[in-house]
């Protein structure tokens, strides 16, 4: 059985933490959100990136999510292909308007998960990291950006957690989840 789970929100909701502990549980991949794991492992800072160097890493990360979403049969993941569409609003990569009519029918095509999960703006408190903005506003715009577009776009009902701790956010997953039981991929690493 197939078993694809996203969890979308802002930066500072949680996601990752949920994600690794419900992907452990589950047995599946957690396949991680991209950009933090791109500053570590280049060291780049991610404010002298400039305009056409952010799009340009974001679509690279886009590129790395396909190919992991087509990898694996079943796995959680950290930010839906609808957080991807999000950051192209936010961050104004829209002048083209072929570029973004392709980046929309990619982000938004169907059929991408079974499950989609939002976890809600302001409930933790954001920590500095020297990747996100502490500005919870600056936050708050993206977790707009995503709730429109997941309830515009999204072909499966996306499900608010409202719960705030981890074991709390772990039994309403598993409650939403139900009894499925994913199909094991073979054990190979995420890149």
């Amino acid at each position: 059985m197939r078993l694809r789970i996203a969890v979308s929100g802002s930066a500072g909701t949680g996601k990752t933490t949920l994600v690794q502990a419900f992907a452990a549980e589950l047995g599946v991949p957690a396949l991680g959100e991209g950009m933090r794991e791109y500053l570590e492992r280049t060291g780049t800072d991610l404010h002298q990136l400039g305009h056409d160097g952010l799009r340009d890493v974001m679509c690279r990360l886009w590129a790395e999510r396909q190919e992991q979403e087509a990898r694996y049969n079943s796995f959680v993941a950290d930010r839906a292909s609808y957080d991807f569409a999000a950051f192209w609003l936010y961050y104004h990569f829209t002048v083209s308007e072929s570029d973004t009519d392709l980046w929309f029918r990619e982000t938004l095509a169907p059929g991408r998960y079974d499950h989609l999960f939002i976890l809600p703006w302001g409930t933790i408190p954001l920590v500095a990291d020297g990747v996100r903005s502490t500005n919870p506003y600056v936050q708050l715009h993206l977790q707009l950006l995503v709730e429109g577009l997941l309830r515009r776009h999204a072909d499966v009902p996306p499900v608010a957690l409202r719960a705030t701790t981890l074991a709390s956010r772990l039994a309403e997953l598993r409650l939403r989840v139900g009894g499925a039981v994913p199909t094991m991929d073979a054990p190979e690493a995420l890149p």
